[in-house]
């Protein structure tokens, strides 16, 4: 007779007991780990570029705090996810926690690549919105665009599509008076 399979879930205590060098390169999708491949060199100018002006901005108007990745975004026990960059407001600072964010972050932006642009437009964007992060940005090096996404009722909606080409400045519904010029991310 053969044995059903068994699913076993891991859970975030599973994930902080692996080895640190697996860590940084795992997240937790709903008890299961999920291998994040290592960013390439544009992948990183752009969240450099990127996070370089946010810090800046939130810094400006003491607004909160802004961190890039490898940093734990812990949504539940069995979801442990690593965003690109991400922001936490002064009014959120109780989610910040020795280990990492203990909770959703008021903005949460993934910078695509071909092995993580599915997921990160279909199951981080689902758990992101379940969780209730607030605004959410999609941003594509390919396309060099930045879909702004913020939370409603039914999940997230999209607010607007940036194109750098079209020298339009991003604008976040979050973060009233950020204004992005493309050309300095891209």
């Amino acid at each position: 007779m053969e044995k059903p399979a068994t699913r076993i879930k891991f859970t975030y205590e599973d994930y902080r007991n692996a080895p640190e060098s697996e860590r940084e390169r795992y997240e937790l999708f709903e008890g299961e780990l999920v291998m994040v491949p290592s960013p390439n060199e544009y992948h990183q100018r752009i969240s450099g570029n990127l996070e370089f002006i946010l810090r800046g901005f939130v810094k400006q108007h003491d607004l909160g705090f802004v961190y890039d990745a490898p940093l734990d975004v812990i949504l539940s026990e069995d979801t442990v996810l690593q965003p690109d960059i991400l922001f936490v407001g002064k009014e959120q600072a109780d989610i910040i926690a020795e280990e990492g964010i203990r909770g959703a972050p008021g903005l949460v932006i993934e910078i695509l690549s071909e092995a993580t642009a599915k997921r990160d437009r279909t199951y981080k964007k689902a758990l992101y919105a379940r969780h209730g992060v607030k605004e959410y940005w999609l941003v594509d090096p390919a396309t060099k665009t930045v879909e702004v996404l913020k939370l409603q009722e039914q999940g997230f909606s999209q607010v607007a599509l940036y194109a750098c080409k079209e020298k339009a400045p991003l604008k976040s519904p979050l973060l009233a008076g950020l204004s992005i010029d493309l050309e300095e991310v891209f």
